[in-house]
């Protein structure tokens, strides 16, 4: 009998030495030869707010390329002031200065004969800087895709954004 429980003895401590050891991990430190890529986003130095005044005068420039009279700008900016939501009014205005009659954007045909073109002069009008290699894919990309899409569509979305309302 001593020697039986010796033996299951034997055969517990060997299994668990053998189960513990196939158990142990070994760590391996793979290095990939992957060059480090600095990722910048062109509009993120933007940190300041534009004024009710600032936003009113800067869109009624960027749309009828003139500035606005102090009496136009003082209506403007009463109008802006009279909501809580500053998106909805910035809407509001951006909308009714578009259906003007007066408003000077860029025909159809020609947005549509160079896009590429069309989106850059977009970008520097609205933003003041060029769009990156993505951002000029993926409006070109949108404008050729979609027939629906007319230069007021286009400036009503850069004109709405976040980026246009800093400076």
């Amino acid at each position: 009998m001593k020697n039986i429980t010796q033996n299951v003895f034997v055969l517990m401590l060997l299994s668990s030495i053998l189960f513990f050891s196939a158990c142990s991990t070994v760590e391996k430190n793979y290095v990939f030869g992957v060059d480090d890529v600095i990722i910048t986003q062109e509009g993120r130095l933007k940190n300041n707010v534009k004024s009710k005044t600032e936003f009113v005068s800067i869109a009624y420039n960027d749309i009828f390329g003139k500035p606005l009279t102090g009496s136009q700008l003082e209506i403007l900016t009463l109008a802006y002031e009279s909501y809580g939501d500053n998106k909805f009014t910035e809407d509001l205005i951006v909308r009714n200065f578009l259906n003007s009659p007066d408003v000077e954007i860029t025909p159809l045909a020609e947005m549509r004969a160079d896009v590429p073109k069309f989106v850059k002069a977009c970008y520097r009008k609205f933003f003041s800087r060029d769009p990156n290699e993505f951002e000029l894919w993926y409006m070109v990309r949108e404008i050729e895709s979609d027939p629906a899409y007319t230069p007021e569509l286009v400036y009503y979305a850069l004109m709405t954004s976040n980026e246009y309302r800093f400076y």
